[in-house]
């Protein structure tokens, strides 16, 4: 695994970390670049699914560090991504039925971070998460994991709702954090279970809740009616926790 959150600028300089097969998880691409460098830049990120944005040139300056950025800049993972085979051989290791979190609209690293952390706690298998519209693995949310990333894997997936459904076919069910839905205390959370966090704002997306199978909402009992990401997903956790041991 890396350690160090790493960007990397200059046409030369991400074209070889892309044949080099580097980790990538972002490619910032100054707006009107369409020269064959840049383009062949852009062909490799394609082959490995790398989400590419475009970006006026003032948006480039400000994010080097070199300011001989060329048009175009690499952010690498601090650490690598598991894949979601892997997760669910560590729970059969571990003779344990899958639980997993499933990550939907997390912008924050501090939160994902934390729901890292909290995964790592309350015993799941691992964490997915998806390439877009989403923080990937940076040095903020490796910090903040307090170490959890050492043994919690968390795989990228590109559609969360299709990787929901391959998932069900392996015997998972989903449960996903609404307002909208029935208390937690009143629903079955054993078995081998996904748990769906969605963002503080948003919350999880249309298609995605859908695809799950119950929708469980935390009891509330002050003045305002939402809880940060990462502590709805605490609170959901030990809850299966708490029904898996009994």
């Amino acid at each position: 695994m890396r350690y160090q959150e790493l960007t990397i600028e200059g046409r030369n300089a991400v074209l070889e970390a892309f044949r080099a097969g580097k980790t990538i998880d972002k490619l910032f691409v100054q707006k009107g670049c369409q020269d064959g460098p840049i383009n062949s830049i852009i062909r490799e990120a394609k082959k490995q699914d790398t989400i590419v944005n475009y970006v006026t040139k003032e948006r480039l300056e400000q994010m080097s560090e070199t300011k001989k950025h060329q048009g175009v800049i690499a952010s690498m993972a601090a650490y690598d991504y598991a894949e979601v085979e892997d997760i669910l051989k560590l729970a059969e290791e571990k003779g344990e039925p899958p639980f997993i979190f499933l990550l939907d609209n997390i912008e924050d690293p501090h939160n994902l971070g934390a729901i890292i952390r909290t995964a790592n706690l309350v015993g799941a298998h691992g964490v997915i998460i998806p390439k877009r519209r989403a923080v990937g693995l940076t040095a903020i949310v490796a910090r903040t994991s307090a170490g959890a990333l050492h043994y919690t894997p968390v795989a990228k997936v590109t559609n969360l709702g299709t990787t929901i459904e391959e998932l069900k076919e392996k015997g998972l069910w989903f449960v996903c954090a609404d307002m909208s839905g029935t208390t937690m205390y009143d629903l079955n959370l054993k078995g081998p279970i996904g748990l769906v966090i969605g963002s503080e704002g948003e919350g999880v997306s249309r298609l995605v809740k859908e695809k799950c199978d119950y929708i469980a909402s935390i009891p509330m009992k002050g003045d305002i009616d939402s809880l940060n990401a990462s502590v709805a997903a605490g609170v959901l956790a030990y809850e299966i926790v708490r029904q898996r041991i009994n």
